[in-house]
């Protein structure tokens, strides 16, 4: 009797420390740009995102075309002159967490995150990192971060006529409200 009893409290301890993996099919990306001359800002709302919560691993899936602008003749410049949506229709963010003994995601909390990856924009890949907070709650993750990327480091040729118009910099803000993945 005290070996099943031993058995069972090692196996509900041993269940809370597996391995959890958390998705979405609609997390945020907004971009945004600003010059003395003009604002740009766009926005997807159907991202990928997956998340190990034992390895650390964190990827995305954008689709290029799901951008959605203030104005159609912004959009379609966008998908048409800039990043090329029908050569390279997805941007891919392959990374990971690089604090995860900091994070306990069975923990109501929020936690300082620092992910480091790569990422794939106009078929070009950079290696960035990026600080963010996860939230966690009630079974869900939050995760929030914003950080820099530049058009010309993923090859994106900006015309002339409007190198003005559009930031060296552009503003990257992501937010994922992940689920946890039931098989």
């Amino acid at each position: 009797m005290k070996t099943i009893v031993v058995l069972l409290g090692i196996m509900i301890l041993g269940s809370s420390v597996i391995a959890q993996k958390f998705i979405t099919k609609n997390g945020h990306i907004k971009f945004y740009s600003e010059t003395p001359i003009e604002t740009i800002e766009a926005h997807n709302r159907q991202v990928n995102t997956a998340l190990d919560s034992e390895t650390g691993d964190f990827v995305f899936k954008v689709l290029m075309k799901s951008f959605e602008f203030e104005k159609a003749l912004m959009q379609e410049h966008f998908n048409e002159n800039y990043v090329e949506s029908d050569t390279y229709p997805n941007a891919m963010f392959k990374g990971k967490v690089k604090n995860l003994d900091e994070i306990n995601f069975s923990v109501t909390g929020e936690y300082e995150a620092a992910v480091e990856g790569e990422l794939t924009i106009h078929g070009v890949t950079q290696k960035i990192s990026a600080n963010g907070l996860f939230t966690i709650a009630e079974g869900m993750v939050k995760g929030e971060s914003t950080f820099i990327i530049r058009p010309e480091d993923y090859k994106i040729s900006i015309p002339k006529t409007v190198i003005n118009n559009i930031a060296e910099e552009i503003q990257v803000t992501v937010v994922v409200d992940l689920k946890e993945y039931k098989k």
